[in-house]
């Protein structure tokens, strides 16, 4: 008897371990992601021009502060994991973002029958990766929820600042301004689940909440139209190059020297969101 119950142990744990194992190994998941903002900020004076939407009708002002985050667009996911156990493993994802565009700032003026109107949009484009640690919770009629947490590792990036229209006593311009972020580290956590389809191929559903805010290091005007002439190769350096830095003082070049960068108060955006990923894992 004792034999029989020790043999029974024996299959049991086999079957448990070739279960885990089954689990074990590489994978790759490709899918795409939509974000919505959130934790929004106000947004840094461009230009000159404050993050406001101020309406001028025939000398009667309306001004409003305008605020908000880069996090609402579009997101490409390409993500390697290892499954070390049934309930453990790592994965590295790459991912490419490109923001909804931004209302930064805008003034509009109406005097009689005329109208002029301006405003700045902003627009990010990013590649990050994002290193972070999967707990699985079981597999459920071939459902199986997970939760991971990991960092968001810049590699490339960009805020494009266009800003666009005419006021009483501003020409028409087109202008557009390439803002470069500091190195910076961000945070993200989700939750999810996949559905296998067959032995290898699952489908898998995601909501991802990442908090990432990212502070300038420099600006480049790229381009600067003015009634259609571009007037930038005519602009000294200090009017089209800026460095971003976290106090002005004497030493600082606030324009004077109009051979170098201007010196200019550094600022934050948000690029915080909420995002649902859906896509296919395949596992090798």
């Amino acid at each position: 008897m004792i034999k029989k119950f020790m043999l029974l142990g024996a299959v049991v744990l086999s079957l448990t371990t070739n279960a885990q194992d089954s689990k074990r190994g590489f994978y790759l998941k490709a899918g795409g992601s939509y974000f919505i903002q959130t934790v929004p900020t106000n947004f840094p004076v461009v230009n000159g021009y404050a993050p406001v939407s101020e309406s001028n009708v025939n000398g009667v002002k309306t001004t409003r502060l305008i605020s908000g985050s880069f996090g609402e667009g579009f997101r490409t996911n390409l993500t390697g994991g290892f499954r070390f156990t049934e309930r453990l493993g790592v994965e590295m994802g790459v991912h490419y973002y490109q923001s909804n565009a931004k209302t930064m700032f805008e003034r509009e003026t109406i005097v009689g029958p005329a109208y002029y109107n301006l405003s700045g949009k902003g627009t990010v484009r990013a590649l990050d990766l994002s290193p972070s640690l999967v707990l699985y919770l079981g597999e459920v009629n071939k459902f199986e929820p997970y939760t991971k947490v990991g960092v968001i590792v810049p590699v490339y990036g960009h805020l494009t600042i266009e800003t666009k229209g005419n006021t009483p006593s501003t020409p028409l311009i087109n202008r557009t301004d390439v803002v470069k972020p500091q190195p910076t580290l961000g945070f993200m956590a989700t939750v999810g689940t996949s559905y296998k389809i067959t032995n290898n191929l699952s489908a898998f559903a995601e909501v991802e909440y990442r908090n990432f805010t990212v502070k300038g290091k420099n600006k480049e005007v790229t381009v600067f139209d003015v009634n259609g002439v571009n007037v930038l190769p005519s602009l000294p350096y200090s009017e089209t190059h800026s460095n971003y830095v976290d106090t002005l003082d004497a030493s600082s070049n606030t324009g004077t020297n109009t051979s170098i960068a201007k010196d200019e108060l550094a600022s934050y955006v948000s690029i915080s969101g909420v995002g649902l990923s859906l896509g296919m894992r395949y596992n090798f």
